[in-house]
């Protein structure tokens, strides 16, 4: 009997890194895949990109509509209450095997727990790492402790997750499911891609994808304006703006984009959603990733380019080289972009290295763990313990 691997996806991005092991698990004939869709996915204001979903030729099993039409403390509580109840329906409906979740959002958190209480084993990806300053940290750990299996990004991460009391035994460092993309991917050409986007390329070219640090009130506004100024002032620029999530003020960020975009058509332009495709053949064409996405930590050390990383959302994560850290002040912003275009940094990108780069594909790696590794009794777990030194106690 074909195990059912039930994998869940809430958001764009979160999608874009998943499709090669949905792809891996729907090829197999001993894997069934199933397909929960919830979340930015449903929604117009985020691109309605469950459709990019079918479009590749995935059948979705269930939809599920939780996210409300605010982005608040509270509009979100209730998205997660309402994401309990629904997905505990559709885990009775499709009586799978084990879930797949990845990450640390809101909606995911709501998918694990339902999973949890529904008796459900939880496959969990890119856990141990840090958003320091966001909500999601708590999420990301919480996700781990409900998780019976776990699918790291590095070594260092891997050891977090044991440090949280999962056994070592359940715990494997696959890489950054997020490069088999890279790998598996035919990119676009510099020429395809600005007929693709409308856009045309210019001397320097930038990349930005900016999110709220959700345990700071009321910094979204400040912060990304200070980043709008600053894009202002570099000469013979050009600007790809994507979005923000549906994270806690998120829209306060959308909005200035779509007031900043239209009075500089001639070197700016803005997407709810590229698509995998676009955003990563993008990465190739600009000089760096600005913001806060983990795209810019993860995805852009691969291509020898570089990250410019702004405030607090990423602060833990392992990071390359190819980094530069700043305060969201201008004054921080402007030296970052100053040490961008210097001659020295530019020099060190060639030898840069991916901490991220897993060696062989990572999904399927995970696939073959997912179909392999023995159910039974998983859900009984214990804590493992490790040695602590009296001084740290």
């Amino acid at each position: 009997m074909k195990r059912k691997i039930c994998v869940f996806t809430g958001a764009r991005a979160e999608y874009g890194l998943l499709k090669p092991l949905m792809d891996e698990i729907k090829k197999d004939k001993q894997t069934g895949l199933q397909i929960l869709v919830s979340g930015m996915h449903l929604l117009p204001e985020f691109g309605m990109t469950y459709k990019a979903i079918e479009k590749d030729g995935f059948v979705i099993d269930e939809k599920i509509k939780i996210l409300l039409d605010s982005d608040t403390p509270v509009g979100i509580s209730k998205s997660i209450g309402s994401g309990l109840m629904e997905f505990s329906k559709a885990y009775e409906r499709l009586k799978p095997d084990i879930v797949v979740i990845l990450g640390d959002r809101f909606e995911a958190f709501a998918a694990a727990a339902s999973a949890i209480v529904s008796g459900i084993p939880i496959a969990h990806i890119h856990g141990g790492e840090a958003t320091f300053g966001v909500v999601d940290e708590a999420f990301r750990h919480s996700i781990t402790k409900m998780s019976h299996l776990h699918f790291t990004s590095t070594q260092e991460h891997r050891k977090k997750v044991i440090q949280l009391g999962e056994d070592p035994k359940s715990v494997f460092n696959v890489g950054a499911i997020g490069l088999d993309n890279i790998k598996g991917l035919r990119l676009l050409s510099k020429n395809s891609l600005e007929e693709e986007l409308d856009f045309k390329f210019a001397r320097k070219n930038l990349l930005v994808t900016f999110h709220p640090v959700t345990l700071e009130k009321n910094t979204s506004k400040k912060q990304f304006q200070n980043l709008l100024d600053e894009l202002d002032a570099l000469e013979d620029t050009h600007i790809i703006f994507t979005k923000a999530n549906a994270d806690t003020y998120g829209r306060v960020i959308n909005r200035m984009i779509d007031d900043y975009v239209p009075q500089r058509p001639y070197k700016a332009i803005a997407f709810t959603s590229m698509g995998q495709l676009k955003y990563l053949s993008a990465m190739q064409f600009v000089d760096a990733v600005v913001g806060n996405s983990s795209s810019g930590i993860i995805e852009m050390p691969s291509f020898k380019k570089a990250t410019i990383d702004i405030g607090d959302r990423q602060k833990g994560r392992v990071k390359a080289k190819t980094v530069i850290e700043c305060r969201p002040t201008r004054e921080d912003i402007r030296r970052a972009f100053k040490k961008l275009y210097s001659e020295g940094f530019k020099r060190t990108l060639k030898d840069a290295v991916n901490p991220y780069e897993p060696g062989k594909p990572t999904a399927s790696k995970i696939k073959t763990i997912l179909k392999n590794h023995n159910l039974n009794n998983i859900l009984k777990k214990t804590f493992y313990n490790i040695r602590v030194d009296k001084k740290d106690l």
